[in-house]
Formats: structure tokens, C-alpha cells, sequence
């Protein structure tokens, strides 16, 4: 798919699809008033008729009499006041799927006026929506059901623009090109969680990951085998994939900038490439999808490739613990005592709340790599952060729901950093407490901690079991059980894996 900067005339649009969002009453918006005026009056005819006001979410087809574009797609963003940037996507991924539904070759949209600084970031946008909205996760049909994209152009113009020069060109291209590298790396994401788990196995996790960094300059990946694991002692993540006849396998992908790094920053995903719940088995409707459990491996894996293509001042480590939570005579049970590779002794209670086992190991290994890279700077030690993605708990979506991940963190800069990256990006996310007053529920009578605590605040108990092991180490804990996974396609989300935190972890770590 071709993305381009149309004609700066609205009149002389005339694309298998128009897209035109339309901010409130329809007769007070910019773009739909040109257009209007250049049609005859015929939008506002057939607008008034149809009782289209411009409502956030209302949508209006209107197929086209033989001049201009085969179809125009009306789209209402409700009042412009409460309109975020970020909502351009949406629009831009709803033209790209009507466009692929319909068998378009050629497609526009028409960006809403913006202040100078908010054009750039209007443009990649509409170029990650672009993309995203033509995803369609179709490996395993047949070929009378795979519908691949026609759509070849791309086009974007402007409500109200005057003459753009090279230079602006130059930028508006820069633009599409970040747009598009994000969109490639949150469908990468959304094709490892999409992948049936005897396919996506924690090998073929680390063979993904060093596929991304075959093409990438810049990026190196390191694979921990089993034994290895059991070298640094990580009998935590270790006994969770001890059911299973996978080997277990650590993931650590390296990004190095050209220049001395201004922080290292590691990026930290639960892989649980299948989740039955061990001894505490999950009943089959709640296994159904448990695929999905690998989401913030697949978060932090192809997010790598996105930073490699756009840079960043920063030394960035995504380091993926993957593994499956099955069940045979050899599976960690109830009751067991693990030690982990920090040495803390834990009691488990629940064999199904597994990821903060496999995570706990994988912290530390960060912050052991962490120690060895200060102590080969000596005195000049890098300042560094640390983020962990996960489904973690069904607790966090009882509290927030599907759409939201739940931050917690006990660095309040950090955190109040991480979530303007969010905001920005348009991916929901909301701080939940991390207090120490729930601490008590993870105390054991034969070990220093148990793995679960009482099921009032089971979100912000496995957050303190996480912060256990961060230690003092700058850290933001995001639970995305919730919005790893759609259940129907809405905006630029899809049905399936959705590739949730890649957007938030490029932004901010390259703006």
C-alpha cells in the first residue's frame, strides 16, 4: 500500500473511497463544507435525509453518481473540543477496512485542520491506521475465504491547507514512514498472539525474535536455553514449564544507539505461549484463548523492531521469559516451595497465577545484567529503567474492564512519563494503587512469600510480588489482560490479538 500526499484540492478527489470526518454539525466543518459546495449541495442533502449530525461514531455511506469518488464515508467525531489526536488512527484504519471490504484500489481521507506541530503527528497516524485496518489474521483459511487488500493508494489531504513545500514533503514523508514502522510491529505482535499455541512455542517465539533482529540493524538477541536457566537459578520460570515437552526459553533482544545511550531502558513480557493453569486447571472456557498468555512477550518483541527502524537515544533490552503452564507428573504442584534466582523462597498456592513466577526470575536477570553493565562502566553508570508487560490477572479486568491496562509503580516520575507516552498514543491506561497495606496477604508460614494473596485486590498483589523483586530499581508494572484481546473488531483494534502496549512502548522511548 502506496501512502501519499493528495492534491491540496478537495474537489478534485475522486477515489474508489472518500473518507471525510466531520467534527459536530455538519454544516460548521471545513472539510465537509468544501466538499459539499463542490458536489452541489449533495452531501447536505443526503446527510439532513439521513438524519447524520456528526455524533462520535455515526457513519453515513453515500455511493458515488459517476463523478468523483466511488463512495464517500462519512464519519462523525462528535464536538472537536474533546477530540484526541490519537482518534485519527481509528478513522483512517475504518477507511482502510471498508476499502479492503469493498474491493477498493484507491483510497483518500481528509485530515481535519491542525495547529502547525500536530500536522506531522495527524499524518503518522492516519499512515499506522492505514495499515492496521487492513490486518486480517487469515494463515489457516482456505483460499475461497482469504480476501486479500486491493487497496494500492493510500491518499491523504487536507481541510484547509495552503502550498506545501519540499521541506514540509520531506517531513510529511518522515511521518508516514514512523507511522508505518509502528503499524508493521504491532501486527507482528498480533500475529504471535493470533498463532495456535502448538505453533507459536517459546522456539518458535525465539525464532521470531531472531528474525526481527536478522533484518534489523542494530538489534542482537541472545536465547537462554533451559540449562541455562538453571545455571543462574531460575527455578521459578523453570517450574512453570515443567509440565510441558517444550523447553523453556529466555529471549533477550539488544538495541544499542550509534551514540553513548542516555538511559538503558529493559522491557520485560510474560511468554506463556499456552496457559492451562497447571494443578489449578483452568475449566475449558476460561482455556479457550489462554494462546494469548505470551501478549506482553509479544509486546515487547515487536516493539524492537519499530525502535530499530526509528531510533532512539536510548540502550533498550526486551527480554521475554516463554514457557507453557501444562500439566504432567513432572508439573509444579500446590503446595510446592521454588527458589528463586534473587534467592527468595516462595510457597505456591495456585499454580495458575504463573506469570509472576516466570516475570520474577526475569527481573531479576535484568537487573543482574543491569549490575554487570555498571560495573563495567565503573563510575559512569547509565540511569535505568525497567517496564513489565503482562495478562496478569482477571482481577485488573474486573476492576478496569476489556479496554484498559492497569500501571502501577513505586517511581512517580517514571510512571507519571509512562502514561503521557499512553495518552499520547491513544492506548488506555489507568494507575491502580500499588500500596503495601495488601503486603500481608503474600506472607507464608514455611517460606518468605507465598504466590497469591486473598482475592480482594488480586490485581495489586501480584504487582507487590513483582515489586519484590524490582527491589529499588526505577520500575512500572502494566497489566494488560484486559486489551491484549479483542472480541470484535472496533477502530483500529481488530478481532483476536491486538498487539496492546507497542504503540505507548515506541512512543516512549523515540519521541
Amino acid at each position: 500500500m502506496q501512502i501519499r500526499l493528495a492534491s491540496n484540492s478537495l474537489d478534485t478527489l475522486a477515489p474508489d473511497l472518500l473518507v471525510v470526518p466531520v467534527f459536530g454539525e455538519p454544516a460548521k466543518d471545513a472539510a465537509f463544507k468544501a466538499l459539499d459546495k463542490a458536489r452541489n449541495g449533495e452531501l447536505s442533502d443526503v446527510a439532513a435525509r439521513e438524519g447524520f449530525v456528526g455524533k462520535a461514531g455515526q457513519t453515513l455511506t453515500i455511493t458515488g453518481n459517476g463523478k468523483g469518488p466511488g463512495r464517500t464515508l462519512l464519519i462523525g467525531l462528535g464536538e472537536k473540543r474533546g477530540f484526541k489526536i490519537a482518534g485519527l488512527r481509528d478513522v483512517a484504519a475504518r477507511a482502510s477496512r471498508l476499502g479492503r471490504l469493498k474491493g477498493a484500489k484507491t483510497v483518500a481521507v481528509v485530515l481535519p485542520a491542525q495547529g502547525a506541530k500536530s500536522v506531522e503527528r495527524a499524518i503518522e497516524l492516519t499512515a499506522e491506521g492505514a495499515h492496521l485496518g487492513v490486518y486480517k489474521f487469515d494463515k489457516y483459511y482456505g483460499d475461497s475465504r482469504k480476501k486479500p487488500s486491493r487497496i494500492e493508494e493510500f491518499d491523504y489531504a487536507f481541510a484547509k491547507a495552503g502550498k506545501i513545500t519540499a521541506a514540509q514533503k520531506r517531513k510529511f514523508g518522515a511521518a508516514v514512514k514512523r507511522g508505518v514502522a509502528i503499524a508493521e510491529s504491532v501486527c507482528y505482535a498480533r500475529d504471535f498472539i493470533n498463532e495456535p499455541a502448538d505453533f507459536m512455542t517459546p522456539s518458535q517465539m525465539a525464532a521470531e525474535a531472531r528474525k526481527i533482529a536478522k533484518k534489523n540493524a542494530g538489534l542482537s538477541v541472545k536465547v537462554l536455553s533451559a540449562k541455562e536457566c538453571e545455571k543462574l537459578g531460575m527455578g521459578m520460570f523453570l517450574a512453570v514449564g515443567r509440565g510441558s515437552d517444550e523447553e523453556s526459553k529466555l529471549i533477550h533482544i539488544t538495541y544499542k544507539p550509534k551514540r553513548a545511550a542516555k538511559k538503558r531502558v529493559y522491557l520485560i513480557g510474560k511468554g506463556v505461549t499456552f496457559d492451562s493453569g497447571g494443578y489449578s486447571l483452568k475449566p475449558s472456557a476460561s482455556m479457550e484463548d489462554m494462546k494469548i498468555d505470551m501478549s506482553g512477550a509479544a509486546a515487547v518483541i515487536g516493539a524492537m523492531n519499530a525502535i530499530a527502524q526509528i531510533g532512539s537515544d536510548y540502550e533498550v533490552h526486551a527480554i521475554a521469559a516463554c514457557c507453557e503452564n501444562l500439566v504432567n507428573g513432572r508439573a509444579y504442584k500446590l503446595g510446592d516451595v521454588l527458589q528463586a534466582s534473587d534467592g527468595t523462597t516462595v510457597e505456591i498456592n495456585n499454580t495458575d497465577a504463573e506469570g509472576r513466577l516466570t516475570l520474577g526470575d526475569a527481573i531479576t536477570y535484568a537487573r543482574a545484567d543491569i549490575d554487570k553493565a555498571d560495573k563495567k562502566n565503573g563510575t559512569k553508570k547509565t540511569p535505568v529503567e525497567m517496564f513489565d508487560f503482562a495478562t496478569l490477572t482477571g482481577a485488573c479486568m474486573v476492576a478496569l474492564g476489556n479496554h484498559t491496562a492497569g500501571v502501577m509503580s513505586h517511581h512517580e516520575k517514571l510512571v507519571r512519563g509512562w502514561l503521557g507516552a499512553a495518552d499520547r498514543a491513544g492506548e488506555d491506561m489507568w494507575r491502580l494503587p500499588l500500596t503495601d497495606k495488601l503486603k500481608d496477604q503474600l506472607k507464608s508460614n514455611i517460606a518468605d512469600m507465598r504466590n497469591t494473596g486473598e482475592r480482594w485486590g488480586g490485581a495489586i498483589t501480584a504487582g507487590l510480588f513483582l515489586k519484590h523483586f524490582a527491589k529499588t530499581t526505577p520500575w512500572v508494572h502494566v497489566d494488560i489482560a484486559g486489551p491484549a484481546s479483542s472480541s470484535r473488531e472496533a477502530g483500529a483494534i481488530p478481532k483476536g490479538g491486538t498487539g496492546f502496549a507497542v504503540a505507548t512502548i515506541v512512543e516512549y522511548l523515540t519521541r
